[in-house]
């Protein structure tokens, strides 16, 4: 094969590759043009409490006894379980075999064994989303993070002035320690032998620290966060010393201190 017959094979296959790359591209831009409307869906469905219908049902729903359940249209309904259905969050069609609940569907129930509704609730929310619509005045300055820039105040500032985003936050947290204390004290036994007293430092409603009181009696658990969400807190007969304060300035005497974060903020 001469020269020129390998340069033009090289830019046969470098067009057709490119025209590859370009229709990929066209797919691709609508995934990020309608990207929020997945998670826009989602917190719809946990809005409306489809999983709860489903679940207190005890059998496969049609589309028809759903929207009677919930009292809504049918017809945007019959949409929004489409959606569900296409990205496997639920199972089944709203006809003869009816909707059905998955492991996922299960995670969108607000009081679930394993919900992250919580969660989702937070993060999906107008105070939650409203400084990702700043990430790029925070890229180019050095200044003031996104939060503050968007609400005039730090998240935590944030929360004490608004109790229902605080209880959001605290409900979100203990979304996120009943999924992952139970394998913390499972898997890093060890971290807790010999222990007599554990702090949980922004332990919001306690969740963790009941879970740990269950797990290891012989442990003094100990939760601590800010005033105004201590003040929240039932302690009545859960195990857990209930401590308000601030974690720059003290934070509650014993064995160990627990720290757990995974909100993010910008």
């Amino acid at each position: 094969m001469g020269e020129i017959e390998r340069e033009e094979m090289s830019s046969t296959r470098w067009e057709k590759e490119e025209e590859e790359e370009e229709e990929e591209a066209q797919m691709d831009i609508w995934k990020y043009i309608f990207g929020f409307v997945e998670l826009a869906v989602i917190k719809c469905a946990i809005e409306l409490g489809i999983a709860e219908a489903i679940e207190k049902h005890g059998s496969p729903m049609t589309l028809s006894e759903i929207s009677s359940s919930l009292g809504c249209d049918t017809s945007h309904l019959k949409r929004i379980m489409r959606f569900l259905v296409q990205r496997k969050i639920f199972k089944g069609d709203g006809c003869s075999r009816g909707y059905s609940q998955s492991a996922l569907s299960r995670r969108l129930m607000r009081n679930g064994e394993h919900s992250m509704a919580s969660f989702l609730l937070l993060e999906s929310s107008p105070v939650m989303l409203a400084p990702w619509h700043s990430l790029s005045a925070r890229v180019m300055a050095n200044g003031n993070p996104s939060f503050a820039k968007a609400h005039g105040e730090d998240v935590w500032r944030y929360a004490a002035a608004n109790l229902d985003h605080s209880n959001l936050i605290n409900e979100a947290m203990a979304c996120d320690a009943k999924l992952v204390m139970p394998i913390i004290i499972q898997s890093c036994s060890e971290a807790f032998h010999g222990l007599k007293s554990l702090v949980d430092v922004g332990g919001g409603n306690g969740t963790a620290m009941r879970i740990l009181a269950k797990a290891c009696p012989s442990i003094r658990p100990i939760n601590f966060d800010l005033p105004h969400v201590i003040a929240l807190c039932d302690g009545d007969g859960d195990g857990v010393q209930h401590v308000s304060g601030d974690m720059f300035l003290s934070v509650p005497k014993a064995d160990a201190a627990f720290l757990m974060v995974r909100t993010v903020y910008i």
